[in-house]
């Protein structure tokens, strides 16, 4: 089947929407009718079930948000606002696009993905995977959009035995139309989902080799995978995780007709021409040698055009070495500090559990890779040195070429050498590695403990996300909610901004808290999406099993900076509330200190006798009334405009402490009403402390308690059982009742019984018996050598009488009656002696019966 995604990529007219413009009606998202309208259902899994992780919730980057309803079978496609009406809200269309598929899907949808341009969603499950078209759709009713949707691999995942499981899906970042898949058969398939659905384009069996272990079942299970980001050969690699925590890369891998920046490429290209071609090392240069013929070959563009003025991107043409496959490299290993930590560079795992899921994350030039474990663990690592390609020459892929000698698609095992692995010191310079086939080292910044409740029956799963925003902040989404960790030392990075910072842990910042006591049976979250706009704000979405939605703003700013206390600045810290306390000061200080002091003019001592009536005292009285005038009525109109001013607020301040004083009784009234509950249950504690001391003394003085801890030995060995214990043992249950079943067979059969019979009377025997038997059996042995002997003898003597008898001339060898009397001695010897060993067996069946 062939389809193209141009033909598809239309978007619907708004005349042919279900929904007018004229009804939608904008609520917010958290009580949109999706979400609220079945939320008193429940889960759609059985309480007794153990159902996997889900994420139904998906975003396209845009303005719609897609989420899968797991009871009615179909898509909804809800109009998004970001920041209307208020910057801090989320705002959705009502009623929503509703998406049906064409098909009926046969297995469980556990997550759902979008791609880039937004026109095709991935719906999979372990059992199954499709495609749903969200614009080419072929017929509508009853305002359902009915999808076109295709099943991708049904040959491989949907058989009937359904021996394979999907692992993991993911859309390649640089192809809308590429499909990378990780199976539980250990293959990695890349499909190409406008030229062909059923055989892949690509595939990559995988063969992973532990160096100084042997091939066991963790550590030939993978996990999970992820593309690499847009930095030099990261954007052509593939990471791979095992169960047991190891680390393994496929480089370079590139899907068929997938587009990549032109900058990108002439970087890589410079790089391998620079530190690969020029090195003084021979394998470097026939490494790097590989590398530039590869991209040559694969992009064309390059050997010709370095400057790349016309270009903006280019595309990726079908090609493949013909006589070396990809070397998977690995399992990436620690970069030692010293002598005494070389040992432990190919250690396996610190942390508890088995490894569930894997995240890449690209934060400007550090590549962050994150391993999250069942014991509820996050390990994050840093590559310390750039990825390069390395090839298996002389074990030549299997190709698919048509009649005119195209490359359609191409399958090679990918093994792992031991010889590859080398120890990386943190003084060991770099130009003695580079492009040397050694996979990267890494750089440990911190592992982080998520206190998981406990699950009973089986481990945690946890599943991670990056912030679109904030590329530092990582979500997890488990069991216990969900979690944000925030990073805040980067070694590239800050190397190249010239900061020289100190190492500081990551922050783990509790988002959202569903756990409801110390243990948890099940996740009670089935979807998780992460919005972001342009103006730096950014909301975290969550969808309960309940179909319950909840939204949450996110803070941004004043999450990376550091904490710094400048102790010398502790005065104009103390001295900022008593700046505050004057804002809260009802009359002003000024008016308090009452009015100014009138100074009286001076005069001379001759116009003391003056008249009032005269022009000095008239002139006199004026200037006393005008100081008057500015000094008191001023400051009585200043009193009576503030008192007027402040009224209302002097009666709001009464009020609030009127309210706040009527509030205070009633809380101690409650408080006395609850004092003697609080007494009862004070004592009802200290009754049970008493109790749990008195079994803590007991269970103190049991035997148990003083065993020794166990050794390291022990300790590794209980290590490797609870690796075993996560792993799929289908195969190994099988062979137990085969096995099983052939002993029953085979103790069932006469033989079988004799031959137990036997055992049992031969263990019956006393071994002293056994010992005279072993005697009797070497006697008669040596009694029938003699007895042949002694017949030969008398043969000759019985010869020589005959001869006699027959020459009477001859001269005879012995005398005929010396002859025959030893040789009736002889017989009779024997005789007896054949006597004794009857009647000594007689005697022996005897005493046995």
């Amino acid at each position: 089947m062939r389809f193209n995604f141009d033909l598809e990529e239309t978007k619907p007219e708004p005349s042919r929407s279900a929904t007018p413009k004229d009804e939608v009606e904008w609520v917010p998202l958290q009580h949109h009718p999706v979400f609220s309208s079945t939320s008193s259902a429940g889960p759609s899994h059985q309480p007794t079930d153990s159902p996997p992780l889900r994420n139904l919730l998906t975003w396209d980057g845009a303005s719609r948000l897609y989420f899968w309803d797991s009871d009615e079978l179909c898509l909804h496609r809800i109009s998004v606002r970001l920041g209307e009406p208020e910057p801090t809200s989320v705002s959705a269309a009502s009623p929503s696009k509703v998406l049906k598929p064409d098909v009926k899907l046969n297995f469980d949808v556990n997550k759902i993905s979008i791609n880039s341009n937004g026109t095709a969603m991935l719906l999979y499950g372990s059992d199954g995977l499709c495609i749903m078209y969200l614009y080419g759709r072929t017929s509508s009713r009853d305002g359902t959009t009915i999808c076109r949707t295709v099943t991708v691999g049904p040959e491989i995942y949907m058989s009937g035995t359904n021996v394979i499981r999907i692992l993991q899906v993911s859309w390649h970042p640089c192809s809308d139309t590429h499909v990378g898949i990780l199976s539980s058969d250990s293959v990695f398939r890349l499909f190409h989902l406008s030229s062909d659905l059923i055989q892949p384009e690509q595939a990559y069996y995988l063969q992973p080799v532990q160096p100084g272990r042997s091939r066991n079942a963790t550590s030939i299970c993978p996990m999970d995978f992820s593309f690499g980001g847009d930095h030099l050969w990261d954007c052509f690699s593939v990471f791979i995780m095992f169960s047991d925590g190891s680390i393994y890369i496929l480089c370079p891998i590139v899907p068929f007709g997938s587009v990549y920046k032109w900058e990108s490429i002439v970087d890589i290209y410079n790089d391998a021409q620079t530190f690969g071609l020029k090195s003084p090392n021979s394998t470097a240069v026939s490494n790097s040698n590989l590398a530039i013929s590869w991209l040559e070959a694969t992009f064309p563009e390059i050997a010709g055009q370095t400057d790349g003025a016309d270009l903006s991107v280019i595309k990726a043409r079908p090609y493949a070495l013909f006589d070396a496959s990809l070397l998977l490299q690995g399992p990436l290993r620690k970069v030692s500090r010293g002598e005494d930590e070389a040992n432990l560079a190919f250690r396996g795992a610190e942390c508890e559990g088995r490894a569930v899921s894997f995240l890449y994350n690209l934060v400007s030039k550090d590549s962050i890779l994150v391993t999250a474990w069942s014991g509820g663990q996050l390990q994050i690592d840093a590559l310390a040195d750039e990825i390069q390609p390395v090839w298996n020459v002389g074990c030549p892929p299997r190709l698919r070429v048509d009649s005119h000698d195209n490359i359609h698609g191409l399958a090679m095992i990918c093994e792992s050498t031991p010889d590859k692995l080398s120890i990386v010191k943190l003084d060991q310079p770099l130009d003695s590695t580079l492009w040397l086939g050694h996979p990267p080292p890494l750089l440990r910044l911190a592992i982080v403990d998520l206190a998981l409740p406990k699950k009973t029956g089986s481990d945690s799963l946890i599943m991670m996300f990056i912030d679109p925003l904030m590329l530092e902040r990582i979500y997890t989404l488990h069991d216990g909610g969900i979690d944000s960790i925030v990073l805040h030392y980067l070694p590239f990075t800050s190397q190249t901004s010239g900061k020289n910072e100190t190492m500081r842990t990551p922050s783990v910042h509790p988002v959202l808290s569903t756990c409801q006591g110390e243990f948890s049976s099940q996740s009670p979250l089935s979807g998780f999406v992460s919005l972001s706009d342009s103006f730096g704000y950014s909301w975290v979405v969550a969808v309960t099993s309940y179909q319950e939605c909840i939204v949450l703003e996110m803070k941004t700013l004043n999450l990376l900076l550091p904490l710094h206390v400048d102790t010398e600045k502790k005065s104009i810290l103390l001295e900022e509330p008593k700046e505050k306390d004057t804002s809260d000061i009802i009359i002003s200080k000024e008016l308090l200190g009452g009015p100014k002091v009138v100074l009286v003019p001076q005069t001379s001592p001759n116009l003391r006798s003056v008249s009032a009536d005269s022009i000095e005292g008239r002139s006199m009285l004026h200037e006393y009334f005008k100081l008057f005038h500015e000094n008191y009525v001023e400051y009585a109109h200043k009193v009576y405009f503030e008192l007027k001013h402040h009224g209302p607020h002097l009666k709001r301040i009464i009020d609030d402490q009127h309210g706040r004083l009527v509030g205070a009784k009633q809380r101690l009234l409650q408080f006395e009403e609850k004092y003697s509950d609080l007494e009862d249950r004070i004592t009802n504690a200290v009754q049970m402390q008493n109790h749990l001391e008195e079994r803590l003394k007991r269970l103190r003085n049991l035997p148990g308690v003083h065993k020794k801890p166990l050794s390291t030995a022990e300790r590794d060995f209980k290590s490797q059982l609870d690796q075993f214990s996560g792993v799929e043992l289908d195969a190994l249950r099988s062979t137990v009742n085969a096995l099983s079943a052939r002993m029953r067979r085979h103790t069932q059969t006469p033989k079988d019984n004799l031959s137990n019979k036997k055992k049992l009377v031969s263990r019956r025997k006393d071994p002293v018996q056994e010992s005279q038997i072993s005697q009797l059996k070497s006697c008669l042995e040596k009694l029938s050598l003699v007895n042949s002997e002694n017949t030969k003898k008398s043969n000759m003597h019985w010869l020589d009488l005959k001869l006699k008898i027959l020459n009477p001339g001859r001269p005879c060898r012995r005398r005929p009656a010396a002859a025959l009397m030893m040789i009736v001695g002889v017989r009779l010897d024997i005789l007896s002696a054949a006597a004794s060993g009857f009647a000594a067996g007689h005697m022996l069946k005897v005493v046995t019966h």
